[in-house]
């Protein structure tokens, strides 16, 4: 039987921050394989807003998939990826950057903070915060507030990401249901659907992002540079697959296939086109 929380508590539900523009953003995120809606969340950001059917089917806790969701994006991206989830018994965030180790902070609901601190200056190095006054401002949510709950510590931590160009819309604010978040991103101007295509599109979607000038996943010359890159894509995709399917979790399943496919992909042309 559902507990009281459970049945009154908000639905999960997740955003996933890119800092990067939307045109960056869309070609890499259609390889997730997961209904999304993209939009600005600032000059420099993009907002992905997820339809979510890995949790909402009940598969896998929200946080375990948008975690993997976030290291697929931002491993090789010159971008980091944040992003935010929340449930009926918690609440956070993970910053995935780079071929490092993701890092982030949880809070029970009712706002009580549960993660390290030192996680919270190891995010504000990462984001490239003031040392001084923004990690004071972020000290803040990882002390006992009996007054804030989860719902409010995310939105105290966008606040101090404003400070780098974020800026989510009211409609999006975090805590609110999956389905919801995606109608209200399809209803802005800018807003644009993110979904798998078909085969023959996947392929030319992975052209692009190769040939793009701001391509995040191979480096556009063939060379040591680029076989590199692969080979670790590889190396980081293969034990991510492999934690995903001895776990059946979806979230780190989708992104080592993304990794160790796209790393397959890009070693080959990188081989074939040496000088490319």
């Amino acid at each position: 039987m559902p507990t009281e929380a459970a049945r009154t508590g908000p639905a999960p539900g997740a955003l996933l921050l890119c800092r990067a523009a939307p045109e960056s953003v869309a070609p890499v995120a259609r390889l997730l394989r997961e209904p999304m809606q993209l939009t600005r969340a600032g000059g420099e950001w993009s907002a992905l807003v997820p339809e979510g059917r890995p949790w909402r089917d009940g598969a896998e806790p929200v946080d375990r998939v948008v975690t993997g969701w976030a290291a697929a994006l931002a491993v090789g991206a010159p971008w980091p990826v944040l992003a935010l989830w929340w449930d009926t018994d918690h609440a956070g965030f993970t910053l995935a950057s780079g071929f490092r180790r993701p890092v982030g902070f949880v809070w029970l609901a009712s706002g009580v903070p549960v993660g390290e601190d030192e996680a919270m200056r190891t995010f504000a190095a990462r984001m490239g915060l003031d040392p001084v006054l923004d990690v004071q401002a972020l000290d803040q949510l990882t002390k006992p507030d009996s007054a804030a709950d989860a719902r409010t510590r995310l939105r105290g931590l966008l606040a101090v990401l404003a400070r780098v160009g974020v800026s989510l819309p009211a409609s999006l604010a975090p805590g609110e249901p999956a389905d919801r978040l995606r109608e209200a991103a399809a209803r802005r101007p800018d807003s644009l659907p993110v979904e798998w295509p078909g085969r023959r599109e996947a392929v030319a979607e992975r052209d692009t992002v190769h040939h793009s000038r701001l391509g995040p996943w191979m480096p556009r010359t063939g060379g040591p540079e680029a076989r590199a890159l692969a080979f670790a894509q590889m190396a980081v995709g293969l034990p991510l697959l492999v934690r995903g399917l001895r776990r059946r979790g979806s979230g780190w399943a989708t992104a080592g296939a993304l990794l160790l496919a796209h790393g397959a992909w890009g070693l080959a042309y990188a081989l074939t086109h040496p000088r490319d």
